[in-house]
C-alpha cells in the first residue's frame, strides 16, 4: 500500500501544524520527522557472553536493515536505547538494571557502550527492566513513530517485584511493542512465560542459540568498500572541544568493527554511508548541513589546524568540497552495497537462528502497521 495512501497516512499528524505555523512568514515550516525507536534490554549476566558478542557482531546488518526503511518517500530517523540487567555489578536496589544509553542517533556512541559490556552473575528481573525503560526514555506520542522494546534473556520471566504483565499494560499505553528474545530453546521460553511477555502488546516471541557465533559471508565488494571508508573518514572536519574525542571514537569503533570480521568492518561503512549516521555534534560538514553553526560565529581555536587561518568564504568552500566528495563516496559505498547485499543473499541461510535475524524480521512485520515499507 504506498502511494498516496502511505504519504497521508505518514504526513496527516503534521499537516495542520505545518498550515498553522506558515501563516506567520517568521517562522519555518516544522520538517515533518518519523522514528524508529529501538530500546535494547540485554541481560548481561554469566551465560551471557554469547549474546554479547551477537548484539557486538550484529549491530551494523540491523542499522542497515533499518536504513531502507520508506514512509511514504520519507525516511524515517532512528533512535537506539541500551540498557543492561541481571548482573550483579548492578545496584540491586534498582534491580541490578543500568540504564547505559538513552535514546540515541550517534551510532558511534551505541557502538562504544555495546562494546564496553561485560557479563557477571546476578538476578534477571525482566518485567522491572522493561517497566525501568518505559519510565525512563523519552518515547514520544508521534503515533506515526515506530516504538519497540527488545529484551533478551534465558531466566523465567516471572522474576523481580514488578509483574511483566503490568509493565506490558503500560508499555501498551505509550504505544510501545514489547518483542522477547529468549536465549535458549524455543519451548522453555514459552514455558518460562516469555511468549506471553510479548504476546500481550502484539509483540514477537524469539528463540535464539546465542552461543552460536556469527557468521559473516564475505563478498568480492568488501576490499573495495573498506577502501572507501578511508576516503570517507577523510571528509570529516573535526571541530569544538570534543571533535578529537569523536574522531578517535569514530577510528575505535571502525576497529571494534573490524575486530569481528572484515564483513562486519564492510557492514559498519556501509552504516556509515547511509543517512542514519549523524555527527553534527563535532563534524562541521554535518553541522552546516543541519544547520547547527553558523561559520561566522565559529571562534578560531575550535577549528582544525587546517581551517584556523582561513577566511570564512574559504572555510565555507573548504566545507562544500568535503561534503561533496563525501556524498560522491557514499553514494559509491551504497552502489557496491547492493551488489553485495545480491551476492551474499545467493549464499546465505534465511532461516539464521540469530539475533539480527530475528529483530529485522519483527521490525519488519511490526512497521507494516505503521505503513512502514522496505
Amino acid at each position: 500500500m504506498c502511494g498516496y495512501f502511505l504519504l497521508y497516512h505518514c504526513y496527516a499528524n503534521n499537516k495542520k501544524q505545518n498550515l498553522t505555523i506558515n501563516t506567520n512568514q517568521n517562522i519555518s515550516p516544522t520538517p515533518n520527522k518519523q522514528f524508529i525507536k529501538v530500546a535494547l534490554l540485554l541481560d548481561t549476566s554469566n551465560s551471557m557472553d554469547g549474546l554479547i558478542d551477537q548484539a557486538k557482531a550484529q549491530l551494523w546488518e540491523i542499522v542497515n536493515e533499518l536504513s531502507y526503511a520508506k514512509c511514504g518517500t520519507a525516511k524515517p530517523n532512528l533512535q537506539i536505547a541500551l540498557y543492561e540487567y541481571g548482573n550483579d555489578r548492578l545496584n540491586s536496589e534498582e534491580g541490578h538494571i543500568r540504564q547505559v544509553l538513552a535514546f540515541s542517533d550517534d551510532l558511534d556512541e551505541i557502538s562504544k557502550e555495546l562494546f564496553s559490556l561485560t557479563t557477571n552473575g546476578g538476578n534477571e528481573y525482566c518485567g522491572q527492566v522493561i517497566q525501568t525503560s518505559l519510565n525512563q526514555l523519552n518515547w514520544g506520542t508521534n503515533p506515526d513513530d515506530l516504538k519497540l522494546i527488545f529484551i533478551a534473556g534465558n531466566e523465567p520471566f516471572t522474576q523481580g517485584k514488578i509483574n511483566y504483565k503490568d509493565a506490558a499494560t503500560n508499555a501498551k499505553e505509550k504505544d510501545v511493542t514489547v518483542n522477547t528474545i529468549f536465549c535458549g530453546d524455543y519451548n522453555q521460553g514459552i514455558s518460562t512465560y516469555w511468549k506471553d511477555g510479548a504476546d500481550l502488546t502484539q509483540g514477537d516471541y524469539m528463540a535464539i542459540n546465542h552461543n552460536k557465533a556469527t557468521v559473516h559471508i564475505a563478498s568480492p565488494y568488501d576490499d573495495l568498500i573498506l577502501q572507501l571508508n578511508i576516503k570517507l573518514n577523510n571528509t570529516y572536519v573535526a571541530y569544538g572541544q570534543r571533535g578529537k574525542e569523536k574522531r578517535m571514537i569514530q577510528a575505535e569503533q571502525d576497529m571494534n568493527a573490524s575486530g569481528y570480521s572484515k564483513a562486519n568492518a564492510v557492514s559498519r561503512t556501509v552504516s556509515k554511508s547511509s543517512h542514519l549516521y549523524k555527527n553534527s555534534t563535532w563534524d562541521l560538514v554535518d553541522a552546516v548541513e543541519e544547520e547547527k553553526v553558523n561559520i561566522e560565529d565559529l571562534k578560531k581555536e575550535t577549528l582544525p589546524d587546517i581551517l584556523k587561518n582561513k577566511s570564512s568564504e574559504d572555510i565555507k568552500a573548504y566545507i562544500l568540497k568535503m561534503k561533496e566528495e563525501r556524498k560522491s563516496i557514499q553514494q559509491q559505498i551504497q552502489d557496491l552495497n547492493e551488489k553485495r547485499r545480491i551476492y551474499i543473499s545467493e549464499k546465505q541461510s534465511a532461516n539464521s537462528n540469530a539475533l539480527e535475524n530475528a529483530m529485522t524480521k519483527a521490525i519488519k512485520t511490526q512497521a507494516k502497521k505503521k505503513k512502514y515499507t522496505w
